[in-house]
């Protein structure tokens, strides 16, 4: 019999595959993962929610390249993870789901928490494996590190049952008692039988097997786009008027070249707008970088570059682009590639390494377009003066939400993450609150999940330690995750969260009350955030008062570089900024 049982089996491959953060929500069939990664020095951090876990393994995927690993329970553990896990789907993170599953041979046959999570699963994820013989657990988990990284990145789960994690002589015990199998009274025939079918089922499961985990990482072969498209795409760029070149999250698949990447955008010279993942790749004040403006410019533009950008209601399905323009795409995805405005070139490759060949390419050298880019940077100015002059307004019901994430803007460190969670007041905080650098936002993406912010901030506190953590939470999205200071508090991260609280769900109230005259389903409470926080270990401050809001900045930054977790709630009034944002 082997002496190492399954759940350090998946722990080889986990140390080798380069994975130092284990998410997770304690439970019997997965005890035997989270014991053998703490022994072997990965950190497991617990949470009070496996929806929690997913979202720090997405969040973990983005920020360091090496695809998250989540570790849940059977049955409702994996089940409440599905909402995270279609999130990281969606914005294409390379994430790994463990989930415990019922002993292989009493499943579907009502053992506890036994469903058929496959079936649950497949809809959410690229791919399903089952690992139910010890033999298996290796390869499954090889093979979901090297399928979650493959073409388009995404979420993989595999399926390990709990008599395959624990060790062999417990599991066989186990077998023997429930079929009273140490028992010397003579047996009927039927007993001689199942003892016999358990006895050779055991001996599938427990077969040696010789594979052994692989001694590198597992990492996706580049998608390089061909020499000719390079080629293609340079010439249509030096005989461009007006350019416009669109960076999305897929160029951020490699999260190791972000800085060629950066340095990419800064050789091609065109005026850039970032969103998504690459939110911060050039910095905080580059003048390649418009923030604003972004449709006034794909309708006067004459070429459009969408790097990772798909055409989807964020451009409006591609109207926001002029009929005149021609449009170079570039995607992983075939299907997205041609999704809704077909391309003038269409690129199917990695964003970032074709921004690498292109900022490399000779024609490339050397071109400006001073005049497109004076024209754009008056409009970005002009309209950073009217979001200044707004903040300045007084709002009825409390602070000037622009002037309280003005404030944060001022306090941030250059190595700060942000993290986004909620809706009308973190719309307004990506107005005003700049990423100094690369992979340095992190925001849901398409599935505009509201929840993620806990997560996200977890594993940005854990994966970078001396980096502030400021999650950006709205009072409405606070209520999905708040839970999870006790977890910041336990495991000394100091996340910095501001709350924006105005009681109420605006984004959706704002344009419920005007068209549909009803405020139904939209109303809080000016809920107390800050008690919160401080009832599960953390510290929170109340603030009505915009004057006393930058003394209680400094003292978070404090708090939290001591491993303290703050929450500053923030009393904020009714602002017409947004209105008109509701998204179809």
């Amino acid at each position: 019999m082997s002496s190492r049982n399954g759940g350090e089996l998946i722990v080889d491959v986990l140390e080798r595959q380069g994975v130092r953060h284990l998410y997770s929500l304690c439970g019997g069939h997965i005890s035997p993962i989270l014991v053998a990664a703490q022994q072997r020095g990965i950190a497991v951090i617990d949470v009070r929610d496996e929806a929690n876990a997913a979202f720090a393994a997405d969040a973990t995927s983005r920020l360091t390249g090496v695809p998250g690993v989540a570790a849940v329970t059977a049955g409702p553990g994996v089940t409440n993870t599905l909402t995270a896990v279609k999130n990281a789907q969606l914005a294409e993170s390379p994430l790994i789901l463990l989930g415990g599953a019922a002993p292989t041979v009493l499943k579907g046959r009502g053992a506890l928490q036994d469903i058929d999570q496959m079936a649950c699963v497949k809809a959410y994820v690229k791919e399903t494996i089952e690992a139910h013989t010890v033999g298996s657990l290796i390869p499954a988990v090889e093979r979901a590190f090297k399928i979650s990284q493959a073409g388009v990145p995404g979420p993989v789960f595999v399926e390990v049952p709990i008599d395959v994690l624990y060790p062999e002589t417990l599991i066989r015990g186990w077998y023997t008692d429930s079929t009273g199998g140490k028992s010397k009274k003579k047996k009927p025939v039927g007993a001689k039988a199942v003892e016999w079918y358990i006895d050779r089922h055991l001996n599938k499961m427990f077969a040696p097997n010789e594979h052994t985990a692989a001694p590198r990482p597992i990492a996706a072969k580049a998608a390089q786009p061909l020499a000719p498209v390079v080629a293609q795409a340079a010439k249509m760029i030096a005989k461009a008027q007006r350019p416009v070149l669109l960076v999305g999250s897929q160029a951020m698949t490699r999260a190791g070249e972000s800085h060629a990447v950066a340095a990419a955008v800064e050789r091609i010279g065109m005026p850039t707008w970032l969103a998504g993942m690459s939110r911060g790749l050039l910095g905080r004040t580059h003048p390649l970088h418009m923030r604003h403006k972004r449709r006034n410019a794909l309708k006067d533009a004459d070429l459009v570059i969408l790097a990772g950008v798909p055409a989807d209601f964020r451009l409006d399905y591609g109207r926001v682009i002029g009929r005149q323009a021609k449009v170079i795409t570039v995607n992983l995805s075939p299907r997205v590639l041609v999704k809704n405005k077909l391309p003038s070139l269409p690129v199917h490759a990695e964003p970032g390494r074709l921004l690498q060949r292109l900022g490399a390419h000779p024609l490339i050298a050397g071109l400006s377009w001073p005049n497109w880019q004076h024209t754009l940077q008056e409009r970005d100015d002009a309209r950073d003066a009217e979001i200044a002059a707004m903040a300045e307004q007084d709002c009825p019901g409390g602070m000037n939400p622009l002037a309280v994430c003005k404030a944060v803007e001022d306090v941030m460190d250059d190595d700060s993450i942000i993290v986004a969670d909620g809706g009308d007041f973190v719309g307004s905080a990506a107005y005003i609150c700049r990423p100094r650098g690369p992979l340095r936002w992190l925001d849901p993406g398409v599935f505009g999940t509201l929840g993620v912010g806990a997560g996200f901030a977890l594993a940005a506190a854990a994966t970078r330690p001396s980096a502030e953590t400021w999650l950006i939470y709205g009072d409405g999205a606070a209520g999905f995750s708040i839970v999870e200071f006790d977890t910041f508090a336990r495991h000394k991260l100091g996340v910095i969260a501001v709350v924006g609280n105005d009681a109420c769900w605006t984004q959706i109230a704002r344009d419920q009350v005007e068209i549909l005259e009803s405020d139904v389903g939209t109303v809080l409470n000016r809920t107390r955030y800050d008690k919160v926080a401080d009832g599960f270990g953390g510290k929170g401050f109340n603030v009505k008062k915009l004057k006393d809001l930058p003394a209680v900045l400094v003292k978070a930054k404090a708090l939290a570089a001591k491993g303290v977790p703050v929450l500053i709630n923030c009393h904020i009034g009714k602002s017409d900024f947004r209105k008109g944002s509701i998204s179809m």
